[in-house]
């Protein structure tokens, strides 16, 4: 047990991001008050959080999640918006780790989340502008090289919708010189991801789910025969604790807080462009990274702004000009915008995990936990969700997969991780501008 006083929302309102200015309407929920009891608590109203309790309010139980601020608040409602199928770490790595049966079964459900999520918005019919296809781009040979034996490996696996684009051919997509060339996902795609977030919630709702908004966790208490979670103003005490609070957590639960490190991404989105320029820049409307260790990754909003995002800040602080640190990247690729003016940008929290393999397990026999999704947490949080409601409903078989995959801690424990994780993108950020 631990008894913090969290202050990481502020006042709990959502960053001053695109996303939040052009977010659908959603109602005030609740504070959490007084002595509650429920058959399921969930901390953390992000996707993690929303995923797992619409797929066991679906399944019949009920749920109710604690949020700290708002839906959203955190990593799901400042994301780059893109679908991309795959863990950080690549299925060669997690069979060189964990053996060829881990890597088989992690092949198995690369695609899931993306699926998960376009089950949601089409049988709770969210608004949240989806649209299909991912690109990846490289920038050397040694790039290209990369990208087809990703495609080659993804194959051997059965998952076949991914092709190669030499030059040309990227250029019908992407519209810039900075690359050799690219992959096309097709089975990838990109979407307002605040409003995805805030219409799963609707839907868990409607199913009779609870939400309270604005109830920081000061204290979690996993050793009880029911696990109790204490706000400011409240307790909550239920038979099953699913802890889904990620990179924002905080100290609250310290069996986790060492598992990973909080670390900042930021997106910046410049004002309407038109329909010209903007479908110059991205003729397909797809969603671009490439595949730096330090990337750059793009899309087009729904009224044509060029959103862009990149940039890594190990231990999760916001850097002082968000708009200094990208536009030098963005003219880069797009010198067509050049001069062009920067109406939003923002900062937000990951969670990296040392092995770039998110990681899911139990603390004691009744308290579950998913965290560490290493900067893909759009889709990999949706497959999670429903791995956790599995195991709660009684189905382990896909939780005791993950919850077996070694993790590891980073080295010099938690007050080196900073240092350490710089030093070793320093080596990698060489890597990619060598080529080797």
């Amino acid at each position: 047990m631990t008894k913090t006083s969290q202050s990481y929302a502020g006042n709990g309102d959502h960053t001053t991001s695109y996303y939040a200015a052009s977010a659908n309407p959603s109602p005030i929920r609740p504070k959490l008050e007084g002595n509650v009891e429920i058959d399921i608590c969930i901390v953390g109203a992000g996707y993690s959080g929303l995923s797992t309790g619409l797929h066991l309010v679906e399944k019949g139980y009920k749920v109710a999640i604690i949020e700290g601020a708002r839906v959203g608040w955190g990593a799901s409602g400042r994301n780059g918006g893109q679908i991309v199928n795959g863990l950080n770490a690549s299925l060669q790595t997690i069979k060189k780790r964990y053996g060829q049966d881990t890597a088989s079964f992690v092949a198995g459900l690369v695609q899931e989340g993306g699926e998960i999520i376009r089950e949601r918005v089409k049988t709770y019919d969210i608004k949240c502008d989806l649209k299909d296809k991912n690109v990846f781009t490289g920038l050397t040979k040694a790039h290209m090289g990369e990208l087809e034996e990703r495609m080659n490996l993804w194959a051997s696996y059965g998952i076949k919708n991914q092709e190669m684009l030499d030059k040309k051919q990227l250029r019908a997509h992407v519209n810039s010189d900075l690359y050799e060339g690219g992959l096309i996902d097709h089975s990838g795609g990109h979407m307002h991801p605040l409003n995805l977030a805030l219409g799963e919630a609707a839907a868990f709702e409607k199913l009779g789910g609870t939400i309270y908004e604005m109830s920081p966790v000061t204290d979690v208490d996993t050793n009880s025969p029911k696990p109790v979670v204490t706000t400011a103003h409240g307790t909550l005490t239920c038979k099953t604790l699913v802890l889904c609070g990620n990179a924002y957590l905080g100290h609250v639960v310290p069996t986790l807080t060492s598992r990973v490190m909080p670390v900042s991404t930021q997106v910046m989105a410049t004002e309407p462009l038109g329909e010209e320029l903007a479908n110059s820049l991205i003729p397909t409307d797809v969603c671009v990274e490439d595949i730096r260790y330090i990337l750059d990754y793009y899309r087009l909003s729904a009224d044509k702004r060029m959103l862009f995002g990149g940039g890594t800040v190990y231990g999760g602080a916001d850097p002082k000009d968000i708009e200094a640190k990208l536009r030098g990247n963005m003219d880069k690729v797009f010198p067509q915008l050049k001069g062009k003016k920067i109406d939003f940008a923002w900062s937000g929290n990951f969670a990296l995990s040392f092995s770039r393999v998110p990681q899911m397990g139990r603390i004691g026999s009744n308290t579950y936990f998913a965290h560490g999704y290493s900067g893909h947490g759009v889709t990999g949080s949706h497959t999670f969700g429903r791995i956790l409601s599995e195991a709660i409903d009684g189905d382990l078989t896909r939780f005791d997969v993950f919850e077996n995959v070694p993790w590891y801690p980073f080295p010099g424990g938690r007050m080196f991780r900073v240092p350490y994780s710089v030093i070793g993108s320093w080596w990698y950020a060489l890597r990619d501008k060598t080529g080797f």
